[in-house]
């Protein structure tokens, strides 16, 4: 339906191109004709200068250039409205799906205790399932709210000093703990004697959105590899998986919002599309900047962050983090050289 829609857009604006072409084509004709007519007039003061019609054939194309120009505009925006539009709806079938999963779950757990007699141990396994349920139907919802949170200006990020080894690693380990990964699943290498400004909360959800989907993109059991470093003014953080890969036309998609990798090759994942845009904006708002890399087809992929170094980098954008932060929460020790937030 969307192509067979494009088909008809793209039709339309041919047409209109080759409407204004045929019309210029029949301007100039009449130009040369009315002023090879003048020339071979035997009257001194022809009705129609020859100098008038060349200023209305230059004002004639001029406004020509200006409605081709006008009309190539309109139909780019049409085009990415489209695109738009389909990511939308992907989005809206994808959430749709992913709330009535557990949402009838509960149902059925519900009806089946409302309906039978279930035994003591079958009614507290039923709760404890239906609490799962209910506490993914709450991730999602949260992860909306917090995009749209993230998109608008007042986002609350509370921005500090971190001594930037200590931070990664903690972080780490609290991943593989909330995933449930066993020690030889990630492995966690390098070190970093500088110090990096971040919300601790919202690197967090940077760091376990790569770990998941590491795991959600793995053929067997997952395999994780963490190297950071500090490099010249930048804090680099590596997650290098051995899952399926990533082709390298979807390496610069996947980070957009709501998309989805659409592959044969790809196992049926639950998801949103939303886990990789999120990363990729809370990273931005830190200074820094994402990037993913693939050596093809079930050859893994590395995920690649890098942080600006405190008082190296972008001195001017963190130093208004950390003082947006002390406005914000009142906190006058946030982000003061020497704090031992993080340390």
């Amino acid at each position: 339906m969307r192509k067979h829609q494009s088909l008809q857009y793209m039709t339309i604006f041919i047409l209109a191109q080759v409407a204004w072409l045929s019309l210029l084509g029949l301007w100039i004709y009449r130009f040369i004709s009315t002023y090879h007519l003048e020339a071979d007039s035997a009257l001194p003061h022809p009705m129609i200068s020859a100098r008038a019609n060349v200023a209305a054939l230059v004002g004639g194309l001029i406004l020509l250039v200006a409605v081709s120009v006008g009309m190539s505009l309109l139909f780019a925006r049409l085009n990415i409205q489209l695109k738009i539009t389909q990511l939308y709806d992907n989005f809206i079938a994808n959430m749709t799906h992913e709330l009535k999963s557990p949402l009838a779950s509960i149902q059925l757990y519900l009806e089946t205790l409302n309906e039978r007699s279930v035994p003591q141990l079958k009614q507290e396994e039923f709760v404890r399932r239906m609490m799962m349920d209910a506490a993914r139907l709450n991730g999602l919802i949260n992860s909306i709210l917090e995009i749209a949170g993230l998109e608008q200006k007042g986002a609350a990020f509370y921005f500090d000093v971190y001594a930037s080894e200590s931070l990664v690693r903690s972080l780490i380990e609290e991943g593989a703990e909330q995933f449930k990964l066993p020690p030889e699943s990630i492995k966690i290498t390098g070190s970093a004697d500088c110090r990096c400004v971040a919300d601790r909360n919202a690197l967090r959800i940077v760091f376990n959105n790569i770990i998941d989907n590491a795991i959600k993109y793995s053929a067997g059991k997952p395999d994780i590899l963490v190297r950071f470093r500090c490099a010249f003014k930048n804090l680099v953080i590596e997650f290098q998986d051995h899952g399926i890969g990533i082709s390298a036309n979807e390496q610069k998609r996947v980070f957009n919002k709501f998309h989805r990798i659409q592959s044969r090759n790809v196992p049926s994942v639950k998801g949103t599309g939303l886990g990789l845009y999120w990363v990729r904006e809370i990273i931005r708002t830190h200074g820094g900047r994402v990037s993913v890399s693939s050596d093809g087809e079930n050859r893994g992929s590395t995920f690649r962050i890098e942080l600006p170094i405190y008082q190296a980098s972008k001195k001017r954008y963190i130093n208004r983090l950390l003082k947006i932060t002390r406005q914000k929460w009142g906190n006058s020790d946030a982000g003061k050289e020497g704090s031992d937030a993080g340390r």
